[in-house]
């Protein structure tokens, strides 16, 4: 695996981007900003440290899909520490073989740094190389409106 960097500044509190990332405070934040990964992008869970959250969508013929994951760590205004363990395919959790080894155990990190009223929101992605590029096209984008979420 190969970790991915990305960042956004907001003109905002940590506080304010912490909740506004994570859908705290409107889980339709969430949902805005991760549709440029799926436009039916959700979760289904609680940001807790230790618990299962499913990030969730369906695909193109209606089948309900997503990531099986836990929160490794949590520390409000600051960071975030999501660990990937499996696919969620319909109802059921794959957390092993060929589908999940190459990734299984990978970790997402959110990091929110506040200067003089001003937030750096930094993003950590371990990925394989399939999906690289694909991340490299859509953080980025996702970055842009949650940056407009944040600020309007």
């Amino acid at each position: 695996m190969k970790q991915l960097l990305y960042s956004i500044t907001v003109n905002a509190p940590a506080k304010k981007a912490y909740e506004t990332m994570l859908g705290l405070d409107k889980k339709v934040n969430y949902e805005q900003w991760t549709a440029a990964f799926n436009p039916t992008s959700s979760y289904e869970g609680n940001w807790d440290k230790g618990s299962k959250i499913y990030f969730v969508g369906t695909d193109e013929n209606g089948n309900r899909g997503g990531m099986v994951s836990e929160i490794a760590e949590n520390i409000p205004n600051e960071f975030v520490s999501i660990k990937h363990n499996g696919i969620l395919n319909g109802d059921t959790e794959i957390t092993e073989g060929p589908e999940v080894e190459a990734w299984a155990g990978g970790l997402e990190n959110y990091r929110f740094k506040e200067t003089n009223g001003k937030t750096t929101i930094s993003i950590e992605t371990d990925t394989t190389d399939d999906y690289a590029g694909y991340f490299d096209e859509t953080w980025p984008k996702a970055l842009q409106v949650l940056k407009e979420l944040v600020e309007g």
